[in-house]
């Protein structure tokens, strides 16, 4: 299990949870957080979401093209492995959210 902690404008809206080796991904936002939705497509309402795969929105912050090639290689990184991708481009995305791993004896329990 890997996570990540993803804020918005700079502040800590929940964390992206890798549950096995890409077989399945939780975002939950934080129990406490009242900021704006990191997407329209994971709206407040909902505090926790479920992806059978890589999650869209996520996917959508990743490079293409010429990009997306020198960072795979660069950092010798499987061209399918869209969470490694995510952790290495996510403290320089486009747009407010940006991504930081978070270290396994630093994660919480409650996944």
């Amino acid at each position: 299990m890997r996570r990540a902690e993803i804020f918005i404008h700079d502040r800590s809206a929940g964390y992206l949870t890798e549950i096995g080796e890409s077989e399945e991904y939780v975002f939950e936002y934080h129990e406490n957080y009242d900021g704006p939705p990191i997407s329209v497509t994971m709206p407040m309402d909902q505090k926790r979401y479920v992806y059978e795969k890589f999650p869209p929105f996520f996917e959508g912050l990743l490079p293409e093209g010429a990009n997306l090639e020198m960072l795979l290689k660069t950092y010798k990184i499987d061209r399918n492995s869209f969470y490694d991708i995510l952790l290495k481009v996510g403290k320089d995305t486009v747009g407010a959210v940006t991504v930081k791993e978070v270290a396994n004896e630093a994660m919480p329990d409650n996944v």
